[in-house]
């Protein structure tokens, strides 16, 4: 900074009384004005000037001022006599802070102002500046105060002006203000309307998936009676009791029962598709020995492969020969794929193998075959209800289109997956995973979920099956509070986009309860933002969400509690 404090003197000036401190005022003006500084500028330096030789006369002291010229700035030094105290007091701070810079020397008793001059501004050489602060006349106290008033009086014009330029500002703001307030109102109003809309919608096809189930499952059960009289009396006339019958008679007989069977199959499946779709498959786990169970699915299956060019082989790892499952599901979901593989199967082998996944703590049932495969534009679609591959595929073999459908909506109603991999004439591979059991034991007590999505809150608790004891549900976050007000969980499974009370609303609430604040809350939600409530323990989203992702995140929330 010292650096910068050089240049070319202008001018210099004894200070000893008020009528130097007028001049001094007066000098530090116009040199300002000559150097190049704006107005407002001239008025700061004039004013810091004022200040300080204020100062120096409180003091009792005499001092001397000298104007100079730097590079880029315009530079007062005052120089204090040796009795006076030096020292940063009120007049000197606010000097200070009219100028750009300002140094106290102690041990010269020196102070030094510096005011930077605007860039780019051409500015008089030193000479001129110089000769025309010569020519200045002394000036008088009267002199000083007109000059004074009138700064005065053209700050407070520019103040007014100000003032008013800042009113109209206001006004528009507040114009401004207000219609966005009505446009906001106005949006406000078309949500409401548009959420009502999509209740409205909702609820109609809520109804008309219930119709639809309601429907399935009356035809199902009013066809399932005469379907089973026709196969009995098939069996009965082709069996060892009944007349005999011509070959032609025979092979009539046994089209006719093998109709009714493929149509009892097709009702039976088309109940079970009404049952998943309800939400009604409710698995009823317990522990399987799995060693047992693939052994009594090749035995079963075996003699129907037609053909003793394909083989059915079973391999079950020891790590994986006890599952905790429900094994009506279970084996439904195995014999569905078993028998898809020996039907399209012409040659080669059809094999189960089931071993456990270390890393996901699952169980995981890979059905492979050698048969004719599956296009791969058509891996997707095989799992869309009434599908069938077009081609040879649909040709050679008579399926319904509804296997692959049930086996999955079976396995996700355990908790599970199921996925499809194949290439034409290269064979299909099926993966089913299951959650492995956890020690016989549920890992937690009661557990509340909040969403106002219905399925997937029936997702979910299909998820914690085996690992929770108690599940309540609540479609909004006024049911959950009055729910969990009733039952306290262990742990609350929160949406943030929910009716009524919103996901955010509900924790806050909940923190406000004494009973409710310690519960941890795990938020599951499609919202994304950066800053989530803080109520929340941990944040995972329902994209894609898998039964072992919402376990390790419950377990690390318990954790996190438990610390």
């Amino acid at each position: 900074m010292t650096g910068e404090m050089a240049g070319d003197e202008l001018i210099r000036i004894s200070v000893l009384n008020d009528q130097d401190v007028f001049a001094m005022r007066k000098l530090g003006r116009e040199a300002a004005e000559a150097a190049g500084l704006d107005t407002q500028d001239q008025i700061r330096v004039a004013t810091a000037l004022s200040e300080i030789g204020r100062e120096v006369l409180s003091e009792g002291a005499g001092a001397s001022a000298a104007f100079l010229l730097g590079q880029d700035s315009l530079i007062v030094r005052i120089d204090l006599s040796a009795t006076a105290d030096l020292r940063p007091t009120d007049g000197v701070t606010l000097a200070g802070r009219l100028v750009d810079a300002i140094e106290l020397d102690p041990a010269t008793g020196r102070i030094t102002m510096l005011k930077r001059l605007p860039a780019g501004r051409p500015s008089p050489s030193a000479d001129e500046i110089r000769a025309r602060l010569t020519k200045l006349t002394p000036a008088t106290a009267l002199d000083e105060l007109r000059q004074q008033n009138r700064e005065l009086a053209a700050t407070l014009e520019e103040v007014l002006q100000l003032n008013t330029e800042l009113q109209e500002t206001n006004q528009g703001v507040l114009a401004l203000y207000n219609q966005l307030s009505e446009e906001l109102e106005e949006t406000n109003r078309g949500v409401v309307a548009l959420y009502a809309e999509l209740d409205g919608k909702s609820a109609q096809l809520r109804e008309a998936s219930d119709a639809k189930n309601r429907f399935w499952a009356t035809v199902s059960h009013e066809l399932r009676t005469p379907l089973n009289s026709i196969i009995g009396l098939v069996r009965l006339l082709v069996g060892p009791g009944g007349d005999p019958l011509a070959a032609e008679q025979l092979h009539q007989i046994q089209l006719i029962g093998s109709s009714a069977e493929t149509l009892l199959s097709l009702v039976s499946e088309l109940l079970d598709m009404a049952k998943a779709e309800a939400g009604r498959l409710a698995p009823q786990p317990a522990v399987v020995d799995l060693v047992a169970l693939a052994e009594r699915m090749r035995m079963t299956l075996r003699p129907t492969s037609g053909t003793d060019q394909v083989t059915l082989s079973v391999k079950v790892s020891e790590k994986a020969s006890e599952l905790f499952v429900d094994e009506v599901m279970l084996t439904r979901i195995l014999r569905n794929l078993l028998s898809n593989g020996l039907k399209f199967t012409e040659e080669g082998e059809v094999r189960l193998e089931v071993d456990l996944d270390a890393g996901t703590h699952e169980v995981v049932f890979t059905v492979t075959d050698t048969g004719i495969g599956v296009p791969e534009e058509h891996l997707e679609r095989v799992f869309e209800e009434f599908f069938q591959v077009p081609g040879p595929i649909q040709v050679r073999t008579k399926g319904t289109g509804l296997g692959l459908p049930y086996a999955r909506r079976l396995a996700q109603a355990m908790g599970g997956s199921l996925q499809l991999s194949s290439t034409s004439d290269a064979g299909t591979t099926v993966t089913l995973r299951l959650p492995h059991r956890y020690d016989g034991a549920p890992v937690i007590g009661r557990v509340l979920i909040a969403d106002d999505d219905e399925e997937f809150r029936h997702t979910v608790r299909r998820m914690l099956t085996g690992f929770a004891t108690h599940i309540d549900e609540a479609p909004d976050g006024l049911v959950a509070l009055e729910t969990m007000t009733a039952n306290p969980p262990d742990l609350a499974l929160v949406d943030l986009l929910m009716p009524r009370l919103d996901g955010a609303a509900l924790m806050q609430r909940m923190a406000d309860d004494q009973r409710l604040r310690e519960v941890p809350v795990l938020v599951v939600t499609v919202a994304t933002s950066s800053q989530y409530p803080r109520e929340a323990s941990t944040v995972i989203s329902k994209h894609g969400l898998r039964r072992e992702t919402l376990l390790e995140a419950i377990r690390n929330v318990l954790g996190h509690h438990d610390e």
